[in-house]
Protein backbone atom coordinates (compact mmCIF):
# COMPACT_ATOMS: atom_id res chain seq x y z
CA UNK A 1 0.00 0.00 0.00
CA UNK A 2 1.04 3.30 -0.97
CA UNK A 3 0.51 6.22 1.22
CA UNK A 4 0.19 9.81 -0.95
CA UNK A 5 -0.29 13.64 0.09
CA UNK A 6 -1.74 16.39 -2.02
CA UNK A 7 -2.54 20.23 -1.75
CA UNK A 8 -4.73 22.15 -2.01
CA UNK A 9 -6.77 20.84 -5.17
CA UNK A 10 -10.03 23.47 -5.01
CA UNK A 11 -11.69 22.31 -7.91
CA UNK A 12 -8.93 21.80 -10.12
CA UNK A 13 -10.63 18.01 -11.27
CA UNK A 14 -8.34 17.43 -14.04
CA UNK A 15 -5.61 18.26 -12.84
CA UNK A 16 -6.26 15.95 -9.72
CA UNK A 17 -7.15 12.88 -12.14
CA UNK A 18 -3.78 13.60 -13.79
CA UNK A 19 -1.89 13.45 -10.69
CA UNK A 20 -3.52 10.13 -9.63
CA UNK A 21 -3.00 8.78 -13.19
CA UNK A 22 1.01 9.48 -12.61
CA UNK A 23 1.04 8.28 -9.14
CA UNK A 24 -0.84 5.21 -10.27
CA UNK A 25 -3.37 5.30 -7.41
CA UNK A 26 -5.21 2.79 -6.78
CA UNK A 27 -7.95 3.28 -4.40
CA UNK A 28 -8.31 -0.40 -3.15
CA UNK A 29 -4.89 -0.16 -2.29
CA UNK A 30 -3.65 3.13 -1.26
CA UNK A 31 -4.53 5.71 0.59
CA UNK A 32 -4.71 9.49 -0.40
CA UNK A 33 -4.68 12.16 2.26
CA UNK A 34 -5.71 15.82 1.10
CA UNK A 35 -4.68 18.52 3.24
CA UNK A 36 -7.74 20.57 3.09
CA UNK A 37 -9.30 23.33 0.12
CA UNK A 38 -10.93 20.63 -1.98
CA UNK A 39 -12.94 23.32 -3.57
CA UNK A 40 -13.70 26.95 -4.20
CA UNK A 41 -12.47 28.84 -7.37
CA UNK A 42 -11.63 26.22 -9.39
CA UNK A 43 -14.14 25.36 -12.32
CA UNK A 44 -15.13 21.62 -11.39
CA UNK A 45 -15.84 21.92 -7.69
CA UNK A 46 -18.89 19.80 -7.68
CA UNK A 47 -16.61 16.90 -9.90
CA UNK A 48 -13.69 17.51 -7.19
CA UNK A 49 -16.44 16.59 -3.98
CA UNK A 50 -18.39 13.89 -5.96
CA UNK A 51 -15.21 11.87 -6.88
CA UNK A 52 -13.59 11.82 -3.56
CA UNK A 53 -16.63 11.17 -1.88
CA UNK A 54 -16.83 8.06 -4.10
CA UNK A 55 -13.45 7.01 -2.83
CA UNK A 56 -13.94 7.98 0.79
CA UNK A 57 -12.91 4.94 2.31
CA UNK A 58 -9.40 5.60 0.80
CA UNK A 59 -8.82 8.97 1.53
CA UNK A 60 -8.03 11.23 5.05
CA UNK A 61 -9.06 14.35 4.49
CA UNK A 62 -8.47 17.70 6.93
CA UNK A 63 -10.50 20.75 6.60
CA UNK A 64 -9.45 24.28 4.95
CA UNK A 65 -10.62 27.38 5.08
CA UNK A 66 -12.17 26.89 1.42
CA UNK A 67 -14.47 24.23 2.71
CA UNK A 68 -15.79 26.15 5.63
CA UNK A 69 -16.73 28.35 3.60
CA UNK A 70 -18.97 25.88 1.47
CA UNK A 71 -20.35 24.84 4.58
CA UNK A 72 -21.20 28.09 5.91
CA UNK A 73 -22.65 28.99 2.16
CA UNK A 74 -24.88 25.67 2.33
CA UNK A 75 -25.92 27.17 6.09
CA UNK A 76 -26.90 30.75 4.19
CA UNK A 77 -23.78 32.30 6.52
CA UNK A 78 -21.84 33.03 3.43
CA UNK A 79 -22.27 33.99 0.08
CA UNK A 80 -22.04 31.53 -2.69
CA UNK A 81 -20.15 32.23 -5.99
CA UNK A 82 -20.09 30.80 -9.36
CA UNK A 83 -17.43 27.74 -8.60
CA UNK A 84 -19.55 26.40 -5.40
CA UNK A 85 -23.55 27.20 -6.46
CA UNK A 86 -23.74 23.94 -8.65
CA UNK A 87 -22.62 22.28 -5.23
CA UNK A 88 -25.30 23.86 -3.36
CA UNK A 89 -27.65 23.18 -6.25
CA UNK A 90 -27.22 19.65 -6.61
CA UNK A 91 -29.20 16.60 -5.95
CA UNK A 92 -26.99 15.38 -3.34
CA UNK A 93 -25.95 18.61 -1.61
CA UNK A 94 -26.93 17.83 1.69
CA UNK A 95 -25.60 14.62 1.89
CA UNK A 96 -21.81 15.77 0.21
CA UNK A 97 -21.89 18.78 2.79
CA UNK A 98 -22.96 16.60 5.78
CA UNK A 99 -19.65 14.59 4.99
CA UNK A 100 -17.52 17.22 4.95
CA UNK A 101 -18.80 18.83 8.07
CA UNK A 102 -17.66 15.32 9.94
CA UNK A 103 -13.93 15.50 8.39
CA UNK A 104 -11.37 16.88 10.86
CA UNK A 105 -9.20 19.45 11.24
CA UNK A 106 -5.76 17.24 11.96
CA UNK A 107 -5.17 13.76 10.76
CA UNK A 108 -1.81 12.09 12.63
CA UNK A 109 -0.07 8.53 11.65
CA UNK A 110 1.99 7.59 14.67
CA UNK A 111 3.41 4.92 12.61
CA UNK A 112 4.38 7.08 9.33
CA UNK A 113 5.06 9.60 11.70
CA UNK A 114 3.26 12.24 10.14
CA UNK A 115 0.63 14.56 11.04
CA UNK A 116 -1.50 16.82 8.63
CA UNK A 117 -3.43 20.16 8.99
CA UNK A 118 -4.19 22.11 5.90
CA UNK A 119 -2.68 25.59 7.60
CA UNK A 120 -0.41 24.00 10.69
CA UNK A 121 -0.44 23.39 13.67
CA UNK A 122 -0.23 26.74 15.70
CA UNK A 123 3.02 27.36 17.50
CA UNK A 124 1.82 27.73 20.99
CA UNK A 125 0.37 24.02 20.47
CA UNK A 126 2.34 20.96 21.73
CA UNK A 127 0.83 17.98 19.68
CA UNK A 128 -1.47 16.47 22.16
CA UNK A 129 -3.12 20.23 22.69
CA UNK A 130 -3.47 20.13 19.24
CA UNK A 131 -5.57 17.13 18.91
CA UNK A 132 -7.60 18.07 21.80
CA UNK A 133 -8.49 21.50 20.39
CA UNK A 134 -8.96 20.04 16.94
CA UNK A 135 -11.57 17.69 18.29
CA UNK A 136 -13.10 20.30 20.11
CA UNK A 137 -14.02 22.29 17.20
CA UNK A 138 -14.88 19.06 15.53
CA UNK A 139 -17.73 18.32 18.02
CA UNK A 140 -19.08 21.81 17.34
CA UNK A 141 -19.10 21.14 13.65
CA UNK A 142 -20.60 18.39 13.77
CA UNK A 143 -23.14 19.10 16.49
CA UNK A 144 -26.78 20.19 15.01
CA UNK A 145 -26.45 23.89 16.34
CA UNK A 146 -23.62 23.97 13.91
CA UNK A 147 -25.34 26.89 11.99
CA UNK A 148 -25.02 29.26 15.23
CA UNK A 149 -21.38 28.48 16.02
CA UNK A 150 -19.77 28.90 12.85
CA UNK A 151 -21.74 32.05 12.30
CA UNK A 152 -19.26 32.86 15.16
CA UNK A 153 -16.38 31.88 14.22
CA UNK A 154 -16.16 34.54 11.13
CA UNK A 155 -16.26 37.53 13.24
CA UNK A 156 -13.03 38.78 14.76
CA UNK A 157 -10.26 36.80 15.74
CA UNK A 158 -7.56 36.92 18.41
CA UNK A 159 -3.95 36.42 17.19
CA UNK A 160 -3.00 34.92 20.20
CA UNK A 161 -3.98 31.47 22.68
CA UNK A 162 -5.49 32.52 25.98
CA UNK A 163 -6.97 29.86 27.74
CA UNK A 164 -8.35 32.58 30.08
CA UNK A 165 -10.57 33.76 27.31
CA UNK A 166 -13.90 32.92 26.89
CA UNK A 167 -15.09 29.32 24.63
CA UNK A 168 -16.33 31.37 21.46
CA UNK A 169 -13.19 33.46 21.66
CA UNK A 170 -10.87 30.06 22.24
CA UNK A 171 -12.23 28.30 19.96
CA UNK A 172 -12.25 31.34 17.12
CA UNK A 173 -8.42 31.06 17.69
CA UNK A 174 -8.05 27.27 17.02
CA UNK A 175 -10.33 27.27 13.84
CA UNK A 176 -8.05 30.21 12.53
CA UNK A 177 -4.78 28.78 13.29
CA UNK A 178 -5.83 25.19 11.66
CA UNK A 179 -7.22 26.71 8.56
CA UNK A 180 -5.71 30.48 8.18
CA UNK A 181 -2.36 30.66 9.69
CA UNK A 182 0.69 31.66 7.52
CA UNK A 183 2.92 34.21 9.40
CA UNK A 184 3.62 34.66 12.98
CA UNK A 185 5.82 36.93 15.18
CA UNK A 186 8.49 36.20 17.34
CA UNK A 187 6.13 35.53 20.95
CA UNK A 188 4.30 33.16 18.73
CA UNK A 189 1.42 35.41 17.86
CA UNK A 190 -0.13 35.08 14.34
CA UNK A 191 -0.39 37.41 11.35
CA UNK A 192 -3.97 36.43 9.36
CA UNK A 193 -3.30 39.74 6.74
CA UNK A 194 -0.56 38.62 5.04
CA UNK A 195 -0.14 35.76 2.51
CA UNK A 196 2.83 36.89 0.30
CA UNK A 197 6.33 34.66 0.42
CA UNK A 198 8.22 34.52 3.38
CA UNK A 199 11.66 35.45 1.08
CA UNK A 200 9.97 38.82 0.45
CA UNK A 201 11.13 42.25 1.86
CA UNK A 202 7.93 43.74 2.76
CA UNK A 203 7.53 40.73 5.06
CA UNK A 204 10.80 40.17 5.86
CA UNK A 205 10.52 44.47 7.23
CA UNK A 206 7.69 43.32 9.39
CA UNK A 207 9.68 40.75 10.89
CA UNK A 208 7.41 38.50 10.20
CA UNK A 209 8.22 34.53 10.39
CA UNK A 210 6.25 31.45 8.94
CA UNK A 211 4.38 30.12 11.61
CA UNK A 212 7.51 26.98 11.57
CA UNK A 213 9.92 29.09 12.10
CA UNK A 214 8.39 30.63 15.19
CA UNK A 215 11.48 30.38 17.64
CA UNK A 216 9.20 29.54 20.63
CA UNK A 217 7.20 26.90 18.75
CA UNK A 218 6.24 23.62 20.74
CA UNK A 219 8.69 21.05 19.57
CA UNK A 220 6.62 18.06 18.26
CA UNK A 221 7.24 14.63 17.72
CA UNK A 222 5.11 14.59 14.22
CA UNK A 223 6.53 16.16 10.83
CA UNK A 224 3.48 18.20 9.61
CA UNK A 225 1.59 18.14 6.23
CA UNK A 226 0.39 21.41 5.26
CA UNK A 227 -1.02 23.45 2.30
CA UNK A 228 -2.67 26.78 2.35
CA UNK A 229 0.38 28.57 1.40
CA UNK A 230 0.73 29.25 -3.14
CA UNK A 231 3.35 31.83 -2.12
CA UNK A 232 5.58 29.61 -0.34
CA UNK A 233 5.01 27.12 -2.37
CA UNK A 234 6.51 23.12 -2.37
CA UNK A 235 9.06 23.44 1.00
CA UNK A 236 10.25 20.63 2.83
CA UNK A 237 12.73 20.48 5.93
CA UNK A 238 12.69 18.08 9.31
CA UNK A 239 9.43 19.18 10.52
CA UNK A 240 6.97 20.07 7.81
CA UNK A 241 5.96 19.36 4.39
CA UNK A 242 4.62 22.46 2.51
CA UNK A 243 2.46 20.90 -0.66
CA UNK A 244 0.52 23.88 -1.96
CA UNK A 245 2.15 24.97 -5.16
CA UNK A 246 -0.87 26.72 -6.63
CA UNK A 247 -2.53 24.62 -9.00
CA UNK A 248 -5.17 27.51 -9.18
CA UNK A 249 -3.14 29.61 -10.51
CA UNK A 250 -1.51 27.63 -12.90
CA UNK A 251 0.91 26.49 -11.02
CA UNK A 252 1.47 22.32 -10.40
CA UNK A 253 -0.57 20.21 -8.21
CA UNK A 254 1.82 18.21 -5.79
CA UNK A 255 1.69 14.83 -4.39
CA UNK A 256 3.96 13.28 -2.11
CA UNK A 257 4.65 9.39 -1.07
CA UNK A 258 4.48 9.37 3.10
CA UNK A 259 5.43 5.83 3.42
CA UNK A 260 9.00 5.65 1.97
CA UNK A 261 12.33 6.99 3.92
CA UNK A 262 12.07 10.36 2.19
CA UNK A 263 9.11 11.36 1.07
CA UNK A 264 9.08 11.38 -3.17
CA UNK A 265 7.69 14.19 -5.07
CA UNK A 266 5.52 14.07 -8.29
CA UNK A 267 4.17 16.84 -9.79
CA UNK A 268 1.39 18.09 -12.60
CA UNK A 269 1.69 21.18 -14.61
CA UNK A 270 -1.90 22.91 -14.25
CA UNK A 271 -3.64 25.10 -16.51
CA UNK A 272 -4.94 28.34 -14.77
CA UNK A 273 -8.50 28.21 -13.11
CA UNK A 274 -11.01 30.82 -12.85
CA UNK A 275 -10.40 33.33 -10.25
CA UNK A 276 -13.76 33.33 -7.70
CA UNK A 277 -12.89 35.26 -4.48
CA UNK A 278 -14.26 33.37 -1.50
Amino acid sequence: MAVWAIGDIQGCFDSLQALLEKIKFDPKEDELWIAGDLVNRGDKSLETLNYLYSIQKSIKVVLGNHDIALIAAHAGIKKSNPTIQPILDAPNAKELIDWLRHQPFLHWDYRLGYAMAHAGISPQFDFGTAITYAKRIEKRLQSKNYRAWLKQMFKKTSNKFDATASALEIEKYILSSFIRMRFCEDDGRLDFKQKGSPSTLKIEFKGLKPWFACPTRKELSMKVVFGHWSTLGFYHDSHVLALDTGCLWGGWLTAARLDTPEPIIVQVKCEAQKEIEA
